[in-house]
């Protein structure tokens, strides 16, 4: 099976490729920049492509059998209205030209801020009810496809990402700003007081998943991709701590907590269970 991934440079889209190959899927990965050396493995081919002026991408990728569409600019800045006044119609744009020209099926990342303030676990089955730029561009690029899906045909799936750490993640995230905390020797690390309620996966985990979902299930419709378990922030961070034999300090309450997303909420992972088992 061959499938293109959009956004393939970036840290979802390097574990995302990674998982594909190791599922023996033929791989083409596309970024708006060519990768480094090495970046990866000498089986992907990679195109690079600009998605707001792209015309033939569907030719361009070897007419895949799939497409994940990863790519998304503009984050962490989620209020940023650049994600509906200007982004939203390119990713459209993108998105139907793949289709018109006869891509079988899409697999799309959405985002757990489609669901807004709510508070507690999230089902697949609430009403989309977005409160910041992003969630709401997001929600509207679904709302738009399923549209498109319905003259057009083809396999569509939804994939609603919560949250995610690992090694190659933006610098500006927890994960890697407590690693580099505690390799470099330091005694303590700032932070919010930690008692918001969250839902985390590694992003190997992540990528599997999304992997699985595009190879195995095509047209599963809306799909949380998460672990189904809240963790408060404060207890990840301890946890991260004594896997890794450091003792630093935490200085809780140094940063306050974000306005855009509720204090406890996470996602019901039984859909996905359902659709790949235990993978």
């Amino acid at each position: 099976m061959k499938v293109a991934v959009t956004g393939a440079t970036g840290f979802i889209g390097r574990y995302v490729v990674e998982e594909l190959l190791r599922q023996q899927a033929e791989v083409v990965a596309t970024s708006s920049r060519s990768p480094a050396a090495g970046v990866f493995d000498e089986r992907v081919r990679h195109v690079p492509l600009d998605l707001a002026t792209a015309d033939d991408a569907f030719e361009r990728f070897g007419r895949p059998d799939a497409v994940i569409h990863l790519a998304w600019a503009g984050l962490p800045n989620y209020k940023s209205t650049h994600h509906y006044e200007t982004h939203l119609a390119e990713q459209y744009r993108f998105l139907k030209q793949l289709v018109v020209a006869g891509l079988p099926s899409l697999l799309c990342i959405g985002t757990c801020f489609e669901y807004g303030m709510r508070s507690g676990e999230l089902t697949e089955d609430l009403p989309a009810d977005p409160q910041n730029p992003y969630g709401f561009a997001k929600d509207a690029l679904r709302r738009e496809l399923m549209f498109l899906r319905s003259s057009t045909g083809f396999a569509f799936t939804w994939v609603r990402l919560f949250y995610m750490y690992g090694e190659r993640q933006a610098a500006n995230s927890l994960y890697p700003q407590l690693m580099a905390a505690g390799r470099s020797g330091q005694t303590s690390f700032r932070m919010s007081r930690g008692e918001q309620l969250r839902d985390y996966l590694p992003v190997t985990q992540i990528a599997a998943h999304i992997a699985g979902l595009a190879l195995r299930c095509p047209n599963a419709g809306i799909v949380n991709v998460c672990s189904g378990r809240p963790v408060s922030v404060r207890a990840l961070v301890e946890q991260w701590l004594v896997d890794n034999g450091w003792t630093l300090q935490l200085e809780l309450g140094f940063y306050p907590y974000p306005d855009y997303e509720p204090m406890a909420f996470w996602g019901s992972n039984r859909r996905l269970t359902s659709l790949l088992g235990g993978s």
